[in-house]
């Protein structure tokens, strides 16, 4: 199977599992909407941050350096090697998600009312500590599965994973219901750690079948019959785990730092936007409540379609890994083109979209027309969001990871000056004028790097 057929086979699936996975969460923020009301959405939100920066630090860089360098080892022939990434990877990933477990547990107080400015978060920290590790098995083992092209097993666990949410909050809900008369806002939490664990287990479960997966091997390289089959899980020894580190963590150091920062700053904005909210005149309990509905209404709406362009995303940066290791500049340019155009028409259209039904949205569904008119403000940033995702993974796929950090802390740091300087003076729609201005600038910057960097294969 030629590699724009893998691509478009993938796509395909990881298309239809994140459509479906987002409608059931698009009914699922109705529900929340509706059941905990506007501040406890909020203060729902308010704790993402943490969790943003937890999965940055201990996981998301290393499953993004096991994916490229799976594809790498695959497209090689040297399957072997790159199962013990993958192990190498996973337990590098579980220990630091351990460390980062035990770290919020023992400073939720101070997290909760020191950096979050609520008390009120201080159980719903304590609870969330627990998905670290679980997304830490999941995420791992999704990027091996996306490194070697495999999309049935990540787009699986992420269908476990919304499900066992989803249900395990409306149980929980009716329990408490039925027993005490009201349900906190915790038990969204709780329905978190309940989505997580079992789409590790899942992962966890399948496994060796993934493991043992022939159709994935480039033809180039596939095994010949005669040929010994090898151990499915690697025998690992401390030598070989060095050897492994030692070729991961070049790679990896410098995604998690770009993750790392990038969360770093977008807990900055996302913290600060309740308090400048507050200095534009609105009560504590209105700004909680704006800060909501961006977060966990309007955002959540915007980025639905989006599951196209990250389902994109996620098989290109393997697919031009690929591409980088035979200098084949045609076949680089024509992914590059048709991928990122691709991406920018179905902005255009989403932004239409968006611009006639915005307002019916927020106020027919969420019931909350603040919604609505946020969603108005932000279909102007589609064509840009959707296109950058799939331009961002282009520049990964490329080794060029430092250039990734520079746009991205380029583009939030536009968005901070609005929230710092926009916000007090206009509201909440200085901000999203800000981030309009930041998804502008970061197409431009990725446009350039992609174009500096593509000239040089002949």
């Amino acid at each position: 199977m030629s590699r724009k057929q893998t691509l478009i086979r993938g796509t395909l699936i990881l298309t239809a599992t994140g459509f479906l996975s987002r409608f059931m969460g698009f009914f699922y923020r109705i529900f929340l909407s509706r059941t905990f009301g506007e501040e406890g959405v909020g203060l729902y939100q308010l704790i993402f941050p943490v969790y943003a920066l937890c999965y940055s630090l201990a996981t998301a860089g290393i499953e993004t350096a096991i994916s490229r360098t799976v594809a790498r080892k695959v497209s090689l022939g040297k399957e072997q090697e790159a199962r013990e990434f993958l192990l190498t990877g996973l337990f590098l990933s579980f220990f630091l998600s351990c460390i980062c477990m035990i770290v919020i547990q023992k400073n939720a107080a101070f997290i909760a009312s020191k950096i979050l400015g609520d008390e009120r978060c201080i159980p719903l920290l304590t609870i969330l500590s627990y998905t670290v590790p679980c997304s830490a098995i999941h995420s791992c083992i999704g990027g091996y599965c996306y490194g070697l092209k495999q999309t049935a097993v990540p787009a699986a666990a992420q269908l476990v994973e919304q499900t066992a949410r989803i249900f395990g909050v409306f149980l929980l809900y009716r329990l408490l219901m039925k027993n005490q008369g009201t349900a906190p806002i915790t038990i969204a939490v709780c329905g978190m750690v309940i989505g997580e664990f079992f789409s590790a287990a899942y992962s966890v479960s399948v496994l060796p079948q993934a493991l043992r997966g022939r159709d994935v091997i480039h033809p180039v390289h596939r095994r010949s019959p005669g040929a010994p089959a090898g151990r499915i899980l690697p025998r690992m020894n401390g030598k070989i785990l060095y050897q492994r580190l030692q070729e991961l963590l070049p790679l990896s150091v410098p995604l998690t730092a770009n993750r790392v920062l990038i969360n770093l700053l977008q807990s900055i904005e996302a913290i600060s936007i309740p308090g400048r909210l507050q200095l534009f005149g609105l009560s504590t309990s209105e700004a909680l409540s704006l800060y909501g509905v961006l977060n966990g209404m309007a955002l959540p709406c915007i980025l639905f379609p989006s599951a196209v362009t990250s389902s994109i995303s996620i098989m290109l940066m393997p697919t031009v890994a690929e591409i980088q290791a035979t200098d084949n500049r045609t076949e680089m340019l024509d992914i590059i083109k048709k991928v990122a155009g691709a991406c920018f028409i179905l902005g255009l259209f989403c932004c239409l979209s968006f611009l006639l039904f915005g307002a019916w949205i927020g106020a027919t569904l969420f019931g909350s027309p603040t919604a609505g008119k946020l969603i108005l403000t932000l279909a102007w940033i589609c064509p840009f969001l959707y296109t950058n995702s799939a331009l961002s993974s282009v520049i990964n796929g490329l080794g060029k990871t430092s250039s990734t950090l520079f746009i991205n802390a380029f583009s939030l740091l536009i968005r901070i000056a609005g929230v710092f300087y926009a916000i007090p003076l206009f509201g909440i729609q200085g901000y999203l004028w800000g981030l309009l201005v930041s998804q502008l600038a970061a197409t431009l910057l990725s446009i350039i790097v992609i174009y500096l960097n593509v000239r040089k294969y002949g």
